[in-house]
């Protein structure tokens, strides 16, 4: 079921009535945990059992770490998490590659890869497998010292709204609040349907109107021109963005309505001035993950400025593979490492120049440098939405005015530009809308419940009518 979807909205009522019934936090916590596991069991209802099987042991390994904090024990939870996470995402990758390079060199390396090994990608796994590793290096850091029961363990780990695409928590964000739920208070379904509502229209009107075009520009990578490469590029930014913030907003949302604050996702990034502040305001819950986890587990910048370099590089390409097992992928990863590489060169170098911060060349090259920074980003984008290689280079060759010109191109007609376009002007002006809602959050509380349902009824109507064709999160591949 996704978010957007009448069957999810029904079961969401429903689930939302009976938690209404509970008398108690024991019936309460129940009714959250059976209607995320149905919500899970809707996809696939076998992943439930790798589900079971996952969530439990892990458990059991950190249970014994909150007892010991043993080395071992991380150790084995470690293992147990990426070796799992490495068959079932990567072994297909790392087979196929083989196999190219055995055909390659004309020297078999391997032979076929197993049928199994194309089995269909648990949905959410490289998400709640992020949420149990956070909880076991917290605890062998002594960071987290807080004893998890068995029943919030399973809640912390499949609580529905972001368990299939996040944000990704930290035991410390998610699992008091799932220990003391609470019932229903008015203010706080008033405000989770506003978040929702906000996420949906993100969602239904503009991500997938764009995706159908971004499918039709980027299926014909070697027949577009400069311009048409451009607004490929454009139309899939776009996409991704309205559709995984939309996302993260009907996570937040419908959290909101159980009274359980989840942490934002995402903060106008494309009004970013640099690719480090890029990825400050861009699925922050992952770059902290990968920051607290990965970068400062491997020494961050405390051991010299070659190395911190080293350690910048070795965490985009690996938060780059987390998203994907294609290179495509660990190149867009590369690509951003390599921006932080030189972004935090160019800061050495403008030290050493005497631009003081607040200076006149400061604030200038601060301008400067948002549109290279969207530039840069929708360059990283070509490889992340590209099938191969190949396709990537022609829609960046052409993007570079390198393109060939041949007959037959994508005719891209005017209401597709005016789409592209329009969307754009919304992301940069969103911040100020989002302002003006701040401030009129109260008044809104304020209105008769009436008005605000016929509020709910319009975007409802706008977005039946105006909506595209359903289309799934982009985030449930990874």
């Amino acid at each position: 079921m996704v978010f957007s979807s009448p069957p999810f909205l029904l079961f969401f009522a429903v689930l939302l009535m009976f938690y209404a019934g509970a008398r108690n936090y024991r019936e309460r916590a129940a009714v959250i945990l059976v209607g995320s596991l149905i919500f899970y069991a809707s996809w696939k209802p076998v992943y439930l059992i790798l589900l079971g099987v996952s969530v439990s042991l892990n458990y059991l390994i950190y249970a014994g770490l909150s007892a010991t904090r043993s080395k071992r024990l991380l150790v084995a939870g470690l293992v147990l998490n990426l070796g799992f996470l490495g068959v079932v995402k990567y072994l297909g990758m790392v087979l196929e590659s083989l196999l190219g390079l055995g055909n390659w060199l004309d020297m078999p390396l391997i032979g076929a890869p197993p049928a199994w090994v194309g089995w269909a990608l648990p949905l959410g796994i490289s998400f709640y497998t992020f949420h149990m590793l956070s909880v076991m290096i917290d605890v062998y850091r002594g960071e987290w010292t807080h004893r998890i029961s068995f029943r919030a363990w399973w809640l912390y780990v499949t609580f529905f709204p972001h368990m299939i695409a996040g944000p990704i928590l930290r035991a410390s964000e998610l699992v008091e609040q799932l220990e003391n739920l609470r019932p229903l208070k008015a203010g706080d379904i008033k405000l989770g349907a506003l978040i929702f509502m906000a996420g949906l229209v993100k969602k239904v009107l503009f991500a997938d109107n764009l995706a159908p075009l971004t499918d039709e520009l980027f299926s014909h990578p070697e027949s577009l021109d400069f311009y048409a490469a451009w607004l490929a590029t454009t139309t899939f930014a776009l996409q991704i963005y309205f559709d995984f913030s939309g996302y993260s907003e009907m996570a937040i949302g419908l959290a909101r309505m159980f009274g359980v604050v989840l942490p934002r996702n995402f903060l106008h990034p494309y009004t970013s001035r640099s690719v480090r502040e890029f990825w400050q305001r861009w699925h922050m819950t992952l770059s902290r993950w990968l920051r607290d986890y990965l970068y400062i587990s491997l020494g961050g910048s405390r051991r010299g400025k070659g190395r911190n370099l080293a350690n910048l590089m070795i965490t985009m390409l690996l938060g780059g593979l987390w998203h994907g097992a294609a290179w495509t992928f660990v190149f867009w990863g590369f690509l951003h490492g390599s921006y932080l590489v030189l972004h935090r060169l160019l800061l050495d170098v403008y030290a050493r120049l005497g631009v003081a911060a607040g200076s006149l060349a400061a604030r200038a090259l601060s301008w400067l440098g948002w549109p290279v920074t969207l530039a840069l980003v929708w360059v990283t984008w070509v490889f992340f939405r590209a099938a191969t290689f190949h396709d990537a280079w022609a829609i960046t060759a052409a993007m570079l005015g390198m393109g060939s010109e041949p007959a037959g191109a994508p005719v891209v007609r005017s209401y597709v530009q005016a789409l592209v376009w329009a969307s754009l002007l919304l992301v940069l002006v969103e911040p100020a809308i989002e302002r003006g809602l701040r401030n009129g959050l109260q008044r809104w509380g304020n209105l008769h419940f009436t008005l605000r349902g016929s509020a709910y009824a319009a975007i409802t109507l706008a977005v039946i009518f105006f909506g595209g064709s359903s289309q799934k999160f982009i985030y449930f591949d990874f």
